[in-house]
């Protein structure tokens, strides 16, 4: 969806239903801590210094205590659309498809946001992420696969655009190296991944 739809769509009531009742919200903060904790083994495992993250469609931020518990001399920036969420929290506002920096962030979260994205925003984004991320990017999306197989659709957001994990699996792999559990490794970062530390998908469902 565009920016300004998605700004008015991300209001009080959508993080009520889907993050705040407990009878419909679709993850829990403690999911979201377990979450941060797995991006942060994998970056310390992988001895890259964190200091500076971006949380693309940060929403609540339920990750960055966590975040910054593991990283306390991190600066943390969150970035959202969301009218609502910023004026609350005070977080930046813009798309993930245009968002500049001065710098390149060190960790990125991207995290159930680009399905949100029609296909050219959403390469657009992925062509961005490549620019903001100088060493470790986690990236979630709900795919055609998950929305068929796995999803909870009775809790899960319709408004969406699924399209198969290939499509965003071809294009992250222009600038990063998947390692799995959602870890891409920006190439060229100082991060040595063993041959089986990639993940080469032996199943293709589409092409």
């Amino acid at each position: 969806m565009a920016a300004s739809t998605a700004a008015r769509h991300f209001d009080a009531g959508f993080y009520r239903r889907f993050y705040l009742n407990p009878k419909t919200r679709v993850v829990t903060p403690a999911e979201m801590a377990r979450r941060a904790d797995l991006v942060a083994v994998f970056v310390r495992h992988g001895e890259l210094p964190v200091r500076s993250i971006l949380d693309v469609g940060c929403g609540l931020g339920l990750m960055r205590e966590q975040l910054l518990r593991h990283f306390p001399r991190a600066r943390y920036v969150g970035l959202e659309v969301s009218d609502y969420l910023c004026a609350k929290h005070g977080w930046t506002q813009g798309s993930v498809a245009t968002f500049e920096a001065e710098r390149p962030f060190d960790l990125v979260i991207c995290y159930d946001v680009l399905q949100y994205l029609d296909a050219r925003r959403a390469g657009a984004a992925i062509r961005n992420l490549a620019r903001l991320c100088e060493g470790v990017l986690h990236f979630g999306v709900l795919t055609q696969e998950d929305w068929e197989l796995y999803c909870d659709k009775r809790r899960t957001d319709r408004n969406v655009h699924v399209r198969p994990a290939a499509w965003y699996r071809r294009r992250l792999g222009r600038s990063f190296i998947n390692a799995g559990s959602g870890m891409f490794v920006r190439r060229g970062a100082p991060i040595h991944l063993w041959e089986l530390d990639q993940v080469e998908v032996l199943r293709s469902r589409r092409p």
